[in-house]
């Protein structure tokens, strides 16, 4: 747990945002959220920085060390930006000065990329909208909604009352969510029907890249799954009596 711990604090990302597709309101959340996946090297935002649009970007660009790639439209009709980005990338990943991408988007024609980035070894972060496409979110090995990024900066209680975290706007809901834990919970407890809690969350990261406590009200797995009331969780005792790990089960019927 800790090896892993220090292993993400050292990870070397590079930030790569499309400023085509993303608004300068979620900066903030996105360097937050990236210092959780290891430390951003690289910080370049593309876009055609003469248009008037882009030009709220100065200050937000300053505060956070993030360098502006200039890309002219060269030709109407088709996005040098994302063209630049990808070459960006690519030289990156060459470099070999990296551990892993962190792709700000909600742009689909970034799927490639984030697959030839994975099948190189790379670590991939994505963030984007909730309208971003479901092959890009695939395509990352996680995968973060802007808006529930925003909202749990900006308020960061245990269940958000005060935001609107609509759960139909998640790649699964509560319901399909149930579903889907109990079946894990069927792959790989034990003869008991016990299963190890931290592999449920990381079984369910690698088959859902965009899941996230926080696009339920959530912070942690554990208070999520409490929640949804249809499974037992017990905490047994290791060797180092300052650390103990959870489990969970499906419940009985008849349970409470």
């Amino acid at each position: 747990m800790n090896t892993e711990s220090r292993e993400t604090r050292d990870r070397r990302i590079a930030v790569l945002i499309d400023a085509d597709n993303v608004s300068d309101k979620y900066i903030k959340s996105i360097i937050d959220e990236v210092s959780n996946h290891g430390t951003p090297t690289y910080k370049r935002i593309y876009g055609d920085w003469t248009k008037p649009q882009l030009a709220s970007w100065k200050n937000v660009l300053l505060n956070h060390s993030i360098s502006p790639i200039q890309q002219y439209g060269y030709t109407t009709g088709k996005n040098s930006t994302d063209a630049a980005l990808i070459i960006d990338a690519m030289d990156i990943l060459y470099s070999s000065n990296v551990d892993g991408f962190c792709i700000v988007s909600s742009d689909s024609d970034f799927t490639r990329l984030a697959s030839r980035l994975r099948e190189a070894g790379m670590y991939v972060l994505g963030m984007g909208e909730k309208k971003t496409p479901t092959p890009f979110i695939a395509a990352c090995e996680k995968f973060k909604y802007l808006e529930v990024l925003t909202a749990t900066t900006l308020d960061r209680p245990e269940v958000n009352k005060s935001k609107t975290h609509n759960v139909k706007d998640a790649m699964i809901t509560k319901e399909e969510l149930i579903d889907v834990i109990k079946a894990i919970i069927s792959e790989i407890s034990d003869d008991d029907g016990w299963a190890f809690l931290g592999e449920l969350g990381s079984t369910l990261n690698k088959r859902y890249p965009d899941f996230d406590t926080r696009n339920y009200g959530f912070s942690k797995l554990t208070p999520l799954v409490s929640s949804l009331k249809q499974f037992d969780i017990r905490s047994r005792k290791t060797n180092n009596p300052s650390v103990s790990l959870k489990y969970i089960r499906i419940k009985e019927k008849g349970e409470n």
